[in-house]
């Protein structure tokens, strides 16, 4: 696998992860897919996310990418729940969350260096 080949893997492991969140972000809005706008669009990202990751597992290892995906969306989403929806910021919290970015960087820095 080229270069090239693994950017592209990597760039689509991102996305994946941004519809990821959109997502889980989405689930606050859909008030239990009650709501017909925000459950469409809810789920479409959510298909989105699945659909972008394949193309992504196709050449990263998939441990090191779902790994990367969720711990994404979660970081993502844990932060975004903290601006938009006022949830807790107490020091515990942000400290789980510098873990799990700690783990998100240290899977990338040694899948870089694995291939």
């Amino acid at each position: 696998m080229g270069r090239k080949g693994k950017t592209m893997a990597w760039t689509y492991l991102f996305i994946a992860s941004g519809f990821e969140i959109l997502f889980a972000l989405g689930l606050k809005y859909t008030e239990g897919f009650t709501r017909l706008v925000p459950s469409v669009l809810t789920v479409g990202a959510g298909v989105a996310s699945f659909l972008i990751l394949s193309q992504s597992l196709k050449t990263l290892p998939v441990g090191t990418g779902y790994a990367m995906w969720t711990g994404i969306g979660a970081v993502g989403t844990a932060l975004l729940g903290i601006f938009l929806f006022h949830e807790p910021r107490d020091a515990a919290r942000l400290v789980s969350i510098a873990l799990i970015i700690s783990g998100i960087v240290g899977l990338r820095l040694t899948s870089a260096t694995a291939g």
